[in-house]
């Protein structure tokens, strides 16, 4: 609309604005997600859980670097549902995670069987351990619906536990600074069984936890190649 003083917006006019201010910034998040940097072929971004991003995930992004001297590579850590979102938006390439979900156009695959084991720290703390007692807090880790399913099947009488955790490292970083004991892969807390800071429960029952591989029905040759790296570093394992 134009006055004397020019031209100026309409009421209309300020309500698109504030629209068209979020498609400019969803459309330069979305160069950054999917572009390819300058200076590089081509991009790949990669996805997992936490508890996979330790020494799995950051092993395979190094050797996709070391592989790949020319790709830009992009890691996100998120929960798995919001994995699954990332892959069917294309912000991801592959997902790595526990618990997919059959989407169309993705194909999921078996990566690898984490074992979970029952662990404590070893030794007690004086102070704040001491006022919880002998008997220390039990860490509950949410690793998913079907690990909650067979852990209520083994302690069906088990009381509500005093902290739960989204997270395997909240828990584990818990235990491991105030004591306490809680479920985790294997593979996760392996350095800190070795150097003797946890220790196994004696006569604990251990559980099996798949996890999966999920990418593009029909993937690139680079999707295809990485995949073929990580699958190379878990035959190492």
């Amino acid at each position: 609309m134009r006055n004397r003083a020019g031209a100026v917006l309409t009421q209309a006019g300020h309500q698109f604005q504030r629209h068209a201010a979020l498609l400019v910034r969803t459309i330069e998040q979305a160069r950054q997600d999917v572009g390819v940097p300058r200076g590089y072929r081509a991009s790949l971004a990669i996805g997992g859980r936490f508890a996979l991003w330790e020494d799995l995930l950051i092993d395979w992004l190094r050797a996709l670097r070391c592989r790949f001297p020319d790709v830009a590579l992009r890691g996100d850590m998120r929960f798995d549902l919001g994995l699954m979102d990332d892959l069917v938006s294309g912000r991801l390439d592959i997902g790595v995670m526990y618990t997919p979900q059959s989407r169309p156009g993705l194909r999921v695959e078996h990566l690898l069987t984490e074992e979970l084991v029952l662990v404590r720290r070893a030794e007690q703390r004086t102070g704040r351990d001491e006022a919880m007692g002998e008997d220390e807090d039990y860490i509950y880790v949410n690793w998913g619906p079907e690990f909650y399913d067979r852990h209520s099947m083994k302690f069906p009488d088990m009381v509500p536990p005093p902290i739960t955790a989204s997270i395997g490292w909240i828990g584990l970083r818990y235990i491991v600074k105030y004591g306490g004991s809680g479920y985790f892969p294997h593979r996760f807390i392996s350095d800190l069984l070795k150097d003797g800071t946890l220790i196994p429960v004696a006569d604990a029952p251990k559980f099996t936890m798949p996890a999966y591989l999920v990418c593009p029905e029909d993937p690139s040759e680079l999707v295809t190649q990485a995949i073929e790296v990580l699958r190379e570093l878990i035959t190492e394992i």
